[in-house]
């Protein structure tokens, strides 16, 4: 479980039960718990400069999510819904949550579970088709749990619902509290893996490859409906031959269970000038993300990888797939 170095909050907190009980187990640890007045505006936070990012991150905001807009989505959802959590403690150096919050992309708990359950269960069964929930696009809910139980209280809340649909990715391994839970087939869990060595120098703060797998076979025992994320795709120097290794070990690796069930998902890394701008100065030693022979502007300060070069490797991600994994559906490649 992560250990904060502080906890900022938002005093309407005490009108939930959530926020009550978050409130008296940081206190009864020690740890200091400031009362700010809105999780989004921290002028603490916003004032430090990028080299204190990772201590930032250190730290948990807690608040009541004030956000309820469901935004349409085309790839493995119907809706993405703004859930329980926002921004993560892990600190890939590509994260897509620094576009939205910059260096502010550290953890924040909201409290109003009900509410935004309420909402969701409401709308899935007002649907006239079945609905599925994206719940997870804005931070990783399994790392969240070790600390909430939200996502055991979401499982067990939203099985019992009519109709409907909710995932969730993850990078974190620590899936045992979902192993026994009634999910009732309503859940779609998916795996973010990478190469072993990208994990360890790119994705700092996450669960190893070895154990993502393991995680995956588990929850796919379980019952669960499983997806596997090849995501981001990043073209390091020997790219083509870690990730021909990746896929080997998962062929080798993931039970026929999921091998015979799972369905994939590949996206490709988008960086941009403020993802670099952070890492330079938070992370000096780490890997250089940005390669300016492969990549291109896409406006608003983002790279990606120039529409030649990603084509072709798109089409060394499909052979290999092909070659380990012709049975199952590639939902996309972006």
């Amino acid at each position: 479980m992560f250990t904060p170095n502080k906890i900022l909050y938002e005093e309407g907190i005490a009108n939930y039960e959530l926020g009550i009980r978050l409130l008296k187990e940081y206190r009864e640890k020690g740890i200091p718990c400031i009362p700010i007045e809105n999780h989004n505006n921290i002028p603490e936070m916003r004032s430090q400069e990028n080299s204190e990012f990772p201590k930032m991150k250190q730290n948990i905001i807690i608040g009541i999510r004030k956000t309820h807009k469901y935004v349409p989505n085309l790839k493995s959802s119907d809706f993405l819904v703004p859930y329980t959590s926002s921004g993560c403690s892990a600190m890939c150096l590509y994260c897509y949550l620094v576009c939205h919050y910059n260096k502010c992309s550290y953890l924040r708990l909201f409290v109003n579970r009900e509410e935004i359950l309420g909402k969701l269960i409401k709308t899935a069964n007002n649907s006239e088709k079945e609905l599925t929930f994206e719940i997870g696009s804005n931070s990783d809910l399994v790392l969240e749990n070790g600390i909430t139980g939200n996502l055991e209280w979401t499982i067990e809340n939203f099985s019992n619902t009519n109709k409907g649909f909710i995932t969730f990715p993850t990078k974190f391994h620590t899936v045992e509290p979902l192993l026994n839970l009634q999910h009732k087939g309503k859940v779609i869990i998916r795996m973010s893996v990478n190469p072993q060595q990208i994990i360890s120098h790119i994705e700092f703060g996450t669960s190893s490859l070895k154990d993502r797998i393991m995680a995956i076979n588990k929850l796919k025992q379980a019952g669960y409906k499983v997806g596997i994320l090849i995501a981001p795709v990043i073209m390091v120097e020997n790219w083509k031959a870690l990730y021909t290794e990746l896929i080997e070990q998962l062929e080798d690796t993931l039970s026929e269970q999921v091998k015979s069930e799972a369905f994939f998902e590949i996206i490709f890394m988008t960086y941009s000038y403020v993802h670099r701008m952070i890492n330079k100065e938070a992370f000096p030693n780490a890997i250089e993300l940005y390669d300016n022979n492969l990549m291109t502007g896409r406006g608003m300060g983002k790279y990606a990888y120039r529409d030649n070069i990603k084509e072709d490797a798109t089409q060394f991600i499909r052979a290999l797939m092909a070659k380990h994994f012709s049975n199952n559906v590639i939902l996309y490649i972006v």
